[in-house]
């Protein structure tokens, strides 16, 4: 295992309600919770035969057990006020524990691969920054090799403007610009997708 190698993913706890809430407005809070399940599964899939440090950083509380039980995921809890002094702290005592490299990720997107997550951090041999841009604005992959706080703060997450904002935090530094890809977070980012049809369950006349 590479121990100076850390990845952190970023999760939220599975509850009706409170996951996708902006794709349960047209397909219910049960059918959102179980593509969030589905979404999940897939994280663990390709994230379970990493060779590196592993940890699953909870929103609301660290549960005794559960999917991640079964690989080899330090199970954390989030602090901080935002979603962006959350990843910060994650980010802060990462290095404070010694590694080199870090990548974080979240558990929204079918598209990413394992051989992704292995790029970035190879990325980061020669690079100080690997960037993975989401569709809709975003972001759903950051990593660096040392902390830079700014690129956390005065950002308003969840808007498009959040990828183009960290990069103007990060332009004078050698960044790895990964594919875009699709995150899932509301009806238009499934609704032709064959994968996601059995979760669809809903009456689209409403």
């Amino acid at each position: 295992m590479n121990k100076k190698n850390l990845l952190i993913i970023f999760t939220k706890n599975p509850v009706a309600g409170n996951v996708k809430t902006r794709l349960a407005r047209d397909i219910g809070e049960e059918n959102a919770l179980e593509i969030y399940k589905f979404l999940l599964d897939h994280s663990f899939k390709i994230t379970t035969a990493l060779n590196i440090t592993k940890q699953v950083h909870y929103s609301e509380d660290v549960p005794d057990e559960d999917l991640w039980d079964q690989g080899d995921f330090d199970k954390k809890l989030q602090y901080g006020k935002d979603l962006g002094i959350r990843m910060e702290n994650a980010f802060r005592d990462g290095f404070r524990a010694g590694f080199e490299k870090i990548v974080i990720i979240g558990t929204d997107l079918l598209e990413l691969r394992t051989e992704d997550i292995e790029f970035a951090f190879s990325a980061l041999d020669n690079k100080d920054y690997v960037i993975g841009p989401a569709e809709d604005g975003g972001y759903y992959l950051f990593g660096m090799t040392e902390l830079n706080t700014e690129v956390f703060r005065k950002k308003t997450w969840s808007t498009p403007s959040v990828f183009e904002d960290t990069l103007k935090n990060i332009k004078n530094s050698r960044i790895e610009l990964l594919r875009t890809q699709n995150d899932i977070d509301v009806l238009d980012d499934i609704i032709d997708h064959p994968t996601f049809q059995k979760f669809l369950k809903y009456d689209r006349q409403n």
